[in-house]
């Protein structure tokens, strides 16, 4: 939502930055669907250098449309995944700090007139008014899940800090139809929730929460098992309150959450500093946490199951970007299918933004395979950017005029540079639409030993030691070192569920496996990306083991790598070892030498 942290910030100058991300519209985005078909999507952030911004995408419109060979003149709707009214029952005109505060936000941020306004701004030419089409944030994501999914009929849960009014919403989707089942207010919102609780543990808030999900399985979920029940308490038919932030009482900390902070700290023990050392008690908070979610999770689910019999789900908003929660969806078997958009979180809404607006969409459906919709470079293109940078050799191994050899010895080379212990950045095709890396803006390395986690932590990411990283796997490898089912497979093509790393393997797969014994894996299948199944299989050759380690291709503060020229100057200023842009590699020559 576009000036809606900018809001924030004039509205409370002094407080901490981490409260003004209590704010809705960050991972601005932009999504090209023509006739149904998903033509062209990516986020903001990409283009722009800075983290989950809720700056108006216009750069992401500009890609899609450049990548649709289109003019703004040539756009029939231009959705957007919010339809605000006015702020009920509070006065327009300012009479008193809560009604006034509200009535300028909706001016400011919310209001169809401050998005025609922007729209004006960045996309001149043209009149917007009647195209411009407004659909429901809930809508929006449900419609972002269902579409794509390949059901003719499923459940969709969308579940995240708040929408218009409501922070979780069950619909019936049915064909071309999304009917809505039941809401929990945004009064209840076990995602803001959350976020207070990243907050608490001294991370920032709807940005950090993935750090807090991987921190709680070190922990004993027991030690504030009674706290967290008062914070969430389950009710009739599915429903559920969250008295926790009702403790926000007055205009100003419905603003900060002062009042929910207040009470954690009283109830938890002080907040932890940023930076400070992550002691037991964070970690066994965490654990609650994330217990707590899960639960609350499955009380949904099985009210829902039971009263509509419906037997396929589908998961959108951020929370669905929590993976131990859905993979334990899936091993409570309450549902024969499930499936979680790779865009889950608002970034994921102007895809079901643009799906929704378009009438078509539903006679596509089909169930997408692999997110590769943003920008794309050619071999050739990726060969032109590598240049000669200094320090380094660069190889080019083969050309399309034997494409499937030139692959096989690409990956070949590859793996044995991985077996060595080098770890390499793999930029490849169009960039994924989402927060994973899905193989085309990757970080790779050997997956078996433990300390390899632990260095690419340190040295590369920069990033705290207990965060895990993901393997990915063929997919027909997969059952056998993962607690997969045979026929699921694709279930986890998009990292988007954890699960038991077989105990057969678990100390084989020391990097990629959590303390837990979990991890959160990504199958990989030769139609979806053949260089990248090529390559995982010219590792297995080599080692035993079919496995690589996969993270995202970036630095600490920094967004997903878009573009060859931004991955050359990323491996240049990083302790990466190894740049693959194509079928181009480039090596640090110092590599050899220090080791």
């Amino acid at each position: 939502m576009h000036n809606g942290t900018d809001f924030k910030r004039r509205a409370l100058p002094g407080a901490d930055p981490r409260i003004h991300r209590f704010a809705q519209g960050y991972e601005s985005a932009a999504a090209l669907v023509v006739d149904g078909e998903i033509i062209a999507a990516a986020a903001e952030e990409r283009f722009t250098g800075e983290k989950t911004t809720g700056a108006f995408p216009v750069n992401a419109i500009r890609y899609c449309l450049a990548e649709g060979g289109l003019k703004l003149d040539d756009i029939d709707r231009l959705a957007h995944g919010f339809a605000y009214g006015p702020p009920a029952g509070l006065p327009a005109d300012g009479a008193d700090s809560t009604g006034g505060l509200a009535a300028e936000r909706h001016r400011l941020v919310h209001s169809r007139q401050a998005q025609l306004g922007w729209a004006r701004e960045f996309l001149p030419g043209r009149s917007w008014d009647d195209a411009f089409t407004p659909v429901p944030h809930h809508l929006a994501h449900a419609a972002s899940a269902f579409y794509p999914s390949g059901f003719d009929r499923s459940l969709v849960v969308v579940n995240d800090g708040m929408g218009e009014t409501e922070s979780l919403s069950v619909f019936l989707g049915t064909g071309d139809r999304l009917e809505p089942v039941s809401t929990v207010p945004a009064m209840h919102s076990v995602g803001i929730l959350y976020a207070l609780l990243t907050h608490h543990l001294g991370f920032v808030p709807f940005m950090d929460e993935y750090k807090v999900m991987g921190l709680a399985p070190f922990g004993d979920p027991r030690r504030y098992y009674d706290t967290f029940a008062e914070f969430v308490q389950p009710r009739e038919h599915g429903a559920y309150s969250v008295p926790l932030l009702a403790r926000d009482r007055t205009a100003e900390e419905h603003e900060t959450h002062a009042g929910a902070l207040r009470e954690l700290a009283e109830r938890l023990g002080p907040a932890r500093e940023p930076g400070t050392e992550v002691r037991r008690e964070h970690i066994d908070i965490a654990a609650a946490l994330q217990a707590t979610i899960e639960n609350t999770l499955l009380h949904v689910l099985r009210d829902a199951r039971e009263r509509t019999g419906e037997s396929r789900l589908c998961l959108a908003g951020g929370v669905a970007l929590n993976c131990s929660a859905n993979g334990l969806v899936t091993r409570t078997r309450l549902f024969d299918d499930v499936f979680v958009q790779p865009a889950a979180a608002d970034d994921g809404s102007a895809l079901g933004a643009a799906l929704q607006a378009d009438a078509t969409a539903a006679a596509k459906a089909g169930r997408m395979s692999m997110p590769y919709w943003g920008p794309g470079f050619t071999d050739e293109e990726l060969a032109a950017a590598a240049g000669t940078p200094a320090g380094c050799v660069v190889e080019h191994v083969g050309t399309d005029a034997d494409a499937e050899e030139a692959d096989r010895r690409l990956a070949d080379h590859v793996a044995g540079l991985l077996e060595e212990g080098r770890i390499v950045a793999w930029f490849q095709g169009r960039m994924e639409f989402g927060p994973r890396a899905l193989g085309h803006r990757s970080i790779l390395a050997d997956p078996r030993q433990e300390n390899m986690r632990d260095r690419i932590n340190a040295v590369v990411k920069e990033r705290e030691s207990f965060r895990p990283f993901a393997p990915a796997v063929r997919a027909e490898d997969a059952a056998d070192y993962f607690d997969i089912e045979p026929g699921t497979e694709d279930r986890y093509a998009h990292m988007l569920f954890v699960t038991s790393t077989r105990a057969e393997h678990r100390a084989g797969l020391g990097a990629v496996t959590h303390v837990d014994g979990t991890a959160r894996v990504q199958t990989v299948r030769a139609g979806a990306n053949r260089r990248f199944w090529e390559l995982i299989g010219a590792f297995g050759r080599r080692t035993g083991t079919p496995v690589v380690l996969n993270t995202s291709f970036n630095l600490k503060a920094q967004p997903v790598i878009a573009t060859p020229q931004e991955a050359l100057r990323t491996f240049l200023r990083s302790n990466l070892d190894v740049l693959v842009l194509g079928r181009t590699v480039i090596r640090k020559e110092t590599t050899d030498d220090a080791r």
